[in-house]
């Protein structure tokens, strides 16, 4: 009986230790393969081994979650490795080791890097858990009264109409939704259908730059020129947009914009930004306070008092962003699209199929969604998955949504295409 009861503690012992000897061998994990100017197949081919996606299986989820690199997997395992080794070793406050604490640092180099990747000053940036995490701290931040009009649209994410809703119940506010077309293939109509909804009495238009659902790029610069001309606060919903397609906020010309970075920059769950325009940051209350809760000079890092957070989660964040920018913003963005529109093209062929996403490659990248005539969008997905090892996503009872990343290919749209023809 002994030797049994060993046997099986020290089996156990081994299950256990197995993940982390796999990240701790930095043998995988380097963005070494990543670094060279010839971009082919091959390259993707490259890239793709650089995930510990589980092979045989092909995942068309990002919309909802970005699979982490093995190489910011393999930073943020370490560090939190390093600190409960070496905890006794560590002063946190004289700098020597890694940091133990988040909410009470500017990360000034990581923040850089985020307002280099969307075009503004480090300033500008905050550091949040998630979009709905920005969309609250601008919201509760903004001095709003009672019959002020708050402007949605009908296709919000939770976390993007949430706050808005709340704000209404708690202080008396209007909350109004624009109706946008389905699907939408003019920029014009787009914009139209936000401003007939428009009154003398709207202080925000809050909208998402790229629909959650459909993934509509929407014409935000003009939507956001025309509300400044106006005097309307504008906060830009971008959870689906940074690692996706381009993002410049001095551009677009919005007053607020926020992100979840877990999604197409495949950062860890918990990345997050938020940009406020310095123009109106000092009008933003802040609205969890820590130490830094007024600090006039740098409201990026004023309005990020989160407290005591993961630290080896800014470690893995820090290490996805270096990711990103070894592969650099072109290429990445650029794979996205030639991804997003050799699934669309394919779909095109197929008169059994409709399209709900917008089939104007300027208000679309790397999300489609789609029904097929006879199937809902639950039915899709089981069939995808039983025949081809195939994940993408039902949205509602209609339709699946279909998303597409770097670590995709070719053949893996071509296995779905496959499927959906056979649907006919």
């Amino acid at each position: 009986m002994f030797h049994r009861r060993k046997f099986l503690k020290q089996g156990a012992m081994a299950m256990l230790s197995a993940p982390l000897i796999s990240f701790d061998t930095h043998k995988k994990w380097s963005l070494a393969p990543l670094k060279t100017t010839e971009v082919d197949d091959a390259y993707w081919k490259t890239v793709r081994k650089q995930f510990p996606l589980k092979e045989g299986a092909t995942y068309f989820n990002n919309g909802t979650m970005g699979p982490t690199s093995g190489y910011a997997l393999d930073r943020m395992v370490h560090h939190m490795l390093h600190y409960n080794i070496e905890a006794a070793t560590i002063d946190y406050k004289n700098g020597s080791g890694p940091e133990l604490l988040t909410g009470y640092f500017p990360y000034t180099e990581l923040r850089t890097k985020l307002a280099n990747i969307i075009n503004c000053d480090y300033k500008e940036v905050s550091l949040v858990q998630n979009a709905t995490f920005g969309m609250n701290y601008v919201g509760m931040g903004l001095d709003l009264k009672q019959g002020d009009e708050l402007l949605n649209t009908n296709q919000e994410h939770g976390g993007g109409f949430g706050a808005w809703q709340l704000l209404a119940k708690r202080k008396g506010c209007v909350y109004k939704q624009a109706i946008l077309p389905e699907p939408a293939n003019d920029p014009e109509a787009v914009f139209n259908a936000i401003f007939k909804e428009v009154t003398a009495k709207t202080k925000v238009i809050a909208i998402p730059h790229i629909v959650s659902g459909y993934g509509t790029v929407m014409p935000v610069k003009a939507i956001c020129e025309e509300a400044k001309k106006r005097g309307i606060f504008t906060v830009l919903d971008g959870a689906q947009c940074v690692g996706h397609i381009p993002v410049d906020v001095k551009d677009i010309g919005c007053d607020a914009y926020y992100s979840s970075l877990h999604k197409w920059l495949l950062a860890p769950a918990g990345s997050g930004l938020l940009y406020v325009n310095n123009n109106i940051a000092s009008t933003i209350w802040s609205t969890i306070a820590s130490y830094n809760w007024d600090n006039q000079e740098d409201h990026g890092f004023r309005l990020m008092q989160n407290g005591t957070g993961n630290a080896g989660l800014m470690e893995g964040y820090n290490a996805a962003v270096d990711f990103f920018n070894t592969i650099g913003a072109e290429n990445w963005l650029g794979r996205i699209k030639e991804l997003g529109m050799y699934l669309r093209d394919g779909l095109k062929k197929m008169p059994h199929v409709t399209i709900y996403s917008s089939t104007n490659e300027e208000m679309a990248a790397g999300i489609t969604s789609y029904g097929v005539k006879g199937y809902s969008g639950p039915d899709l997905q089981k069939i995808m998955w039983e025949r081809e090892k195939l994940q993408p996503r039902s949205v509602g009872n209609k339709m699946i949504r279909h998303s597409v990343h770097i670590y995709n290919s070719k053949e893996e749209i071509d296995k779905a295409l496959q499927i959906v023809q056979s649907l006919a």
